[in-house]
C-alpha cells in the first residue's frame, strides 16, 4: 500500500470520529488518547484563531514525538508573535529535546525571531543567550555580526562569549577583529577563549587577505 493511500485511509479513519470539523473540534482532538488523532488536529487547527496558544498548551504535555513534530510544524506555519513567544519559553525547559526542537523551529522563522533576538541576547539566563547565538547562525540577517560583536564586548559569561566567537570564526569580517582581541585580553585566564579567538582571527584574516 502506498504512502499517500495510507495517509488518506488514516485521515478517513480520524474523520469518522465524533469530533466536529471546526476549531472547537480540533481543540478537542488535541486531547484525544490516540496520537494519530492529535497529530491531524495539530495540522488542521492552523487557520483557527488563537491556534498558537492552543498548540503551545498541548506541547507542554505532549509526549508522542510525531505529535510534537506536527505541533512545531504548525507553529512555524503560523509564525505569529504568540508562536514565537511560546518557542522562546521552550528554550527554558528542562527537556533538552524540546529545547532543541524549539531552536530548530526558530531558525525557520527568521523575520519574527530577528525582531526579538536582541532581547534574547540580553536574557538573564545565560543558557538562553547561548541558544540565541546558536539561532543567529541561520537568520541570514545583515546585523548578525554586529549582534555577535555586542555579545563578546558586553556579555560577562564565558560560555556565551565562546559560542559567539565560534560563530564569528565562520561569518566574521575585519570589523570584528578589534573586539575579538579585546575579548582575548578580558578572558586571559580562559584557555578555550584564547584558542577560539586565535582561530577566529586567523580565519577572518585569511579570508580577508589570502588573495592579496
Amino acid at each position: 500500500m502506498g504512502f499517500v493511500k495510507r495517509q488518506k485511509e488514516e485521515r478517513a479513519d480520524v474523520n469518522e470520529r465524533v469530533y466536529e470539523r471546526n476549531c472547537d473540534g480540533f481543540s478537542a482532538q488535541l486531547k484525544d488518547p490516540d496520537p494519530a488523532v492529535r497529530r491531524w488536529a495539530a495540522r488542521d487547527i492552523v487557520e483557527c484563531p488563537g491556534a498558537s496558544t492552543v498548540l503551545l498548551e498541548r506541547l507542554e504535555k505532549e509526549e508522542a514525538i510525531e505529535v510534537r513534530q506536527a505541533i512545531f510544524t504548525s507553529l512555524i506555519n503560523i509564525g505569529d508573535r504568540d508562536a514565537i513567544t511560546g518557542l522562546v519559553e521552550c528554550l527554558r525547559s528542562e527537556d533538552a529535546a524540546l529545547r532543541n526542537e524549539a531552536i530548530e523551529a526558530m531558525k525557520q522563522l527568521p523575520e519574527g525571531v530577528s525582531a526579538i533576538i536582541k532581547e534574547l541576547l540580553k536574557d538573564d539566563d545565560p543558557d538562553v543567550r547561548i541558544f540565541a547565538v546558536n539561532i543567529l547562525e541561520a537568520l541570514s540577517h545583515p546585523d548578525v555580526e554586529e549582534w555577535l560583536i555586542d555579545v563578546i564586548e558586553s556579555d560577562s559569561h564565558v560560555n556565551v562569549c565562546a559560542t559567539a566567537v565560534d560563530l564569528l570564526a565562520e561569518i566574521g569580517t575585519e570589523k570584528s577583529l578589534n573586539s575579538l582581541d579585546k575579548l582575548r585580553t578580558r578572558f586571559s585566564s580562559e584557555p578555550y577563549i584564547q584558542f577560539a579567538v586565535n582561530i577566529a582571527i586567523e580565519r577572518i584574516t585569511n579570508g580577508q587577505y589570502h588573495d592579496k
